[in-house]
């Protein structure tokens, strides 16, 4: 070094970052003061720039290095130094030094400490591997509840894909049962920086609901000042389905163990009013009088019906499982259904897989599942009648290896909302007044459930009603 000339680098004290000036061979000749305090010299200097860097990185930085010193171009790379026993992830740049005071060339090299950096990027990370492979639905959401983030499991539960969620509110699947006062007050709790737990019930893609219980978490940002917001489900919905198959049970329970007791009680003086009334239509020559007394034991007869009904429900069976051909009970149950005089204007389609397997059954109970259900969708479908339409009732089943799904549709006027979840009670009928007994579907219900099976219906005003029973393949 030409000793003419003197090179003051305390100027580079002021710099942030650590800076170094090495020559060819990597020897430092000047560092800046947080350099010596991050190296912890006292006094004196470091010879040997690389010493410091670890091994497993040494290699590919000496050979950035020498690339930068023979070129004169500057280079970049992240690396790791080993200072004081702990590594630091540095940022590493060579920046050629060119002066015609020294007579070698020199290298300035600045470190900036990004280890805090990198640990943010790691937790960042860490935290996106859980998110994305949760099974619970998460989002994030900015300030005015635009979602920024949404993981997997969220597009698995609401139906939508990513593209479909950001940018948009979650009010998209929404049901809409909860009241506006019940999202003020969300939105008052997380916008003031505290946690929110609440249950709510969303309405997927397909129309579908599911229930989750919702924990809403502000973030914050250093200055504690919100910046978004952090949402975590967790699905609720096959639980508060259990819990409402429960009810319905223990309901039908209680119910049928009642009927039996006024099936019995009633039978007795209905067959006495019976008897009487053939008597007295035997014996009259009254014409206002038979008319009377045809209405009476047409009476009677439906009475009759619902007692049947009744005590098919409520008196267990006495008949054994038995391997059934359950294609085979559709048809039949088509047949039967196609004598009534209502259905000779309507087309009857079925779409009957041949690798549906034998199920262990009672092959008259569940054809009187099948009867009472295309039975309603012919009465449906009669009352939606028009001249310039074709009124249709289809039938089809298939199998997944687990249980066999029979669909049951039809194109009548369908079912209000409100009124589905009432279908399966004993007496509930969408039918006139004089029309129906109520009990028909409830019946049905209790010997799908006798099975280990499940049925349950769709239908939307216009559109029609289907109706979908599932049976285990044991």
């Amino acid at each position: 070094m030409n000793k003419n000339i003197t090179f003051d680098f305390s100027l580079f004290d002021g710099f942030p970052d650590m800076c170094f000036l090495i020559n060819a061979d990597g020897d430092i000749k000047f560092l800046n003061q947080i350099s010596k305090n991050y190296l912890n010299i006292k006094t004196g200097k470091p010879e040997l720039f690389f010493d410091y860097v670890e091994l497993c990185d040494r290699s590919k930085t000496e050979l950035l290095f020498k690339d930068s010193f023979s070129t004169g171009i500057s280079s970049e790379i992240e690396t790791r130094l080993f200072i004081n026993k702990n590594i630091v992830n540095v940022n590493l740049v060579f920046v050629p030094f060119a002066s015609n005071g020294f007579e070698e060339k020199l290298t300035l090299v600045t470190a900036r400490d990004i280890s805090e950096e990198k640990k943010k990027e790691i937790d960042l990370l860490r935290f996106f591997n859980v998110a994305e492979n949760t099974v619970n639905p998460l989002q994030i959401t900015d300030l005015n509840g635009k979602m920024i983030y949404v993981n997997k499991a969220f597009e698995v539960s609401s139906g939508y894909s990513k593209e479909e969620l950001l940018g948009k509110n979650p009010k998209i699947f929404g049901s809409g049962k909860k009241s506006i006062k019940f999202w003020d007050k969300m939105w008052d709790t997380i916008s003031s920086g505290k946690v929110w737990v609440g249950e709510v019930e969303n309405v997927k893609k397909n129309g579908e609901t599911f229930y989750t219980q919702l924990l809403i978490s502000p973030i914050l940002d250093k200055n504690g000042k919100v910046t978004g917001y952090f949402g975590i489900h967790r699905d609720l919905t096959e639980k508060r389905t259990l819990e409402r198959q429960l009810i319905h049970t223990q309901k039908m329970e209680s119910i049928g163990t009642l009927a039996a007791g006024i099936a019995h009680e009633v039978g007795n003086p209905l067959a006495s009013i019976s008897a009487l009334v053939q008597v007295a239509q035997r014996v009259t020559t009254d014409p206002f009088v038979n008319e009377k007394l045809g209405l009476v034991k047409s009476q009677v007869t439906r009475i009759s019906k619902i007692i049947r009904d009744l005590v098919d429900f409520s008196r267990p069976s006495n008949y054994e499982l038995a391997l059934t051909d359950i294609n085979k009970v559709v048809d039949e149950a088509v047949e039967i259904t196609k004598v009534g005089t209502k259905a000779k204007d309507i087309i009857f389609e079925t779409d009957l897989s041949p690798d549906i397997p034998m199920l262990p059954l009672i092959a008259d109970q569940i054809q009187q599942v099948f009867v009472n259900i295309l039975l309603n969708a012919v009465d449906a479908v009669s009352d939606n009648k028009s001249a310039d339409k074709l009124e249709k009732i289809s039938v089809k089943s298939e199998s997944n290896g687990d249980e066999v799904t029979l669909t049951f549709s039809d194109s009548g006027p369908g079912i209000k909302e409100e009124s589905l979840t009432k279908v399966f009670e004993p007496f509930f009928t969408t039918k006139k007044e004089g029309k129906g007994t109520g009990l028909g579907l409830w019946v049905s219900y209790g010997i799908v459930k006798s099975f280990q099976g499940d049925i349950k219906i769709k239908s939307k005003l216009n559109e029609g009603t289907t109706f979908i029973i599932k049976l285990p393949i044991h």
